[in-house]
């Protein structure tokens, strides 16, 4: 009997060759960009196709870096992403489809603050490559919007003058590489 299934493979997310980033609108006026300094995720797929991927993500709540340490203890506080009682955001995926060339669709569930709600990402597949010490590794660039408030986080400040100290969407931004496990 033949046999032609396709192996799994397993790859993780090389934590030094990636960047996990968010940005959002303050006073409707400029963007505050900050990310996750510690994260972890793996994806598996039938043999290298991208397109069977089922992909696992994880970050730290207490690695938020907005580059203000008063607004990070903020932002970790009960009033937005309560990191105490929530100390992790997570991502699993549910489906990868390629829309066209190296362009895919990652839909999944992402949970923030004890709340799941489905989002869409997209990914730009960077392509493959072997380094210096014999390791495949794949890059990914995804992007995609949320709402804050969709997920529990709604403190909300108004100025004097009337204007939104933070806005609702939150713009998602991750250059992530795989490593191929061996």
């Amino acid at each position: 009997m033949n046999s032609t299934a396709v192996s799994t493979t397993t790859w993780a997310i090389d934590p030094m060759h990636s960047e996990i980033h968010f940005k959002v609108k303050h006073l409707v006026i400029s963007t505050v960009t900050g990310s996750f300094k510690s994260f972890e995720g793996s994806a598996t797929t039938e043999g290298d196709d991208w397109t069977t991927a089922k992909v696992n993500f994880s970050a730290d709540i207490s690695s938020i870096d907005t580059n203000m340490e008063q607004r990070d203890n903020h932002l970790k506080s009960a009033e937005f992403f309560d990191a105490e009682n929530h100390p992790k955001l997570t991502f699993q995926s549910t489906t990868m489809r390629k829309v066209s060339g190296d362009t895919y669709q990652l839909d999944g569930i992402l949970t923030i603050r004890g709340t799941s709600q489905p989002v869409s990402l997209d990914v730009a597949y960077g392509g493959s490559a072997t380094d210096f010490y014999g390791n495949t590794k794949a890059g990914f660039e995804l992007t995609g919007k949320i709402s804050r408030k969709a997920f529990g986080l709604t403190w909300d400040g108004v100025t004097e003058a009337g204007s939104v100290v933070v806005a609702d969407e939150i713009r998602l931004i991750a250059n992530v590489q795989f490593v191929k496990v061996k």
